[in-house]
C-alpha cells in the first residue's frame, strides 16, 4: 500500500471542498436524466454521488425516497422507520429532504434527536431491536451516509426490516422506481415543507446514542 505524501499534514487550499458551495449546488443542480451517470444508481445498499458532477442532489433524494416510500407500502412494511446520518456535509440537507417525503407519505420517522448524527451500527441495531418478537408491523431504517466517500459526496442507504444493507431484489426495484420518477420531473412525489415536516404526529425524535453501545461510524 503506497502512502500519501500528505499523511498526518493539513490539506492544501487547493483540494479543500467549498462546502457551502457544495449545498447550494445540492438545491439547486438539476441531474440529467439523458446521462446514465446523474441517474440513481444503487451500490451496496445506497445510491452515492456528489452535486459536482450531478449524481446527488435534492432531486435524487426526492426520487429515492418516494421510491423506498413505495417499496415498503408493496412490502406490507408499516413500522417505524429509523433514519441516521453522519457527519458529510451533503448528510443533513439529505436527511431534511427525506423527512419531508417520509412525512408527506405518513411514514411514521424516528431520527436521531437535536439534528444529531448516528452511527450506522446504530440503526441496524434499533431495527432488530424493534423487530424482536414481532411478526407484523416491522421497523426498517434510511441511513444517509457514502461510509468512507471523500468529503463531497453523499450517500443514501436503505435497511430493510432485517437491519442489515438491502439485497438486489429491494434496490433494483428502489432504483427503478426511482429513475421513473426522476425522469417524470419528480410529479409523483409526496412532500412536506421542512418545518410541518418536523411537526407531523409521525416524526419523532429519540437518542439512539444513549440506548445504545455502538458508537463507531460506517
Amino acid at each position: 500500500m503506497t502512502l500519501s505524501p500528505l499523511a498526518g499534514k493539513p490539506a492544501p487550499k487547493n483540494i479543500l471542498v467549498d462546502l457551502a458551495q457544495l449545498e447550494r449546488d445540492y438545491y439547486t443542480c438539476q441531474p440529467d436524466v439523458e446521462d446514465p451517470t446523474q441517474l440513481v444508481s444503487f451500490g451496496t445498499s445506497g445510491h452515492r454521488g456528489s452535486p459536482l458532477h450531478g449524481s446527488f442532489t435534492e432531486a435524487h433524494i426526492l426520487a429515492i425516497t418516494q421510491a423506498i416510500c413505495d417499496y415498503r407500502r408493496s412490502q406490507g412494511t408499516d413500522g417505524p422507520l429509523y433514519m441516521g446520518k453522519d457527519m458529510h456535509a451533503l448528510s443533513g440537507p439529505a436527511q431534511r429532504t427525506a423527512l419531508e417525503v417520509l412525512a408527506a407519505n405518513g411514514v411514521e420517522t424516528i431520527i436521531q434527536r437535536d439534528d444529531g448524527v448516528t452511527p450506522t451500527p446504530v440503526i441496524s441495531r434499533a431495527i432488530l431491536v424493534y423487530n424482536r418478537g414481532r411478526k407484523t408491523h416491522l421497523a426498517d431504517g434510511i441511513v444517509v451516509t457514502p461510509s468512507h466517500n471523500p468529503p463531497e459526496d453523499g450517500g443514501f442507504k436503505y435497511n430493510p426490516t432485517h437491519g442489515g444493507p438491502a439485497d438486489t431484489d429491494a434496490t433494483q426495484w428502489v432504483e427503478h422506481r426511482a429513475n421513473a420518477l426522476l425522469q417524470g420531473g419528480n410529479a409523483g412525489v409526496k412532500r412536506l415543507p421542512f418545518a410541518a415536516a418536523m411537526q407531523a404526529a409521525s416524526t419523532h425524535q429519540d437518542d439512539f446514542l444513549l440506548t445504545s453501545p455502538l458508537c463507531e461510524f460506517s
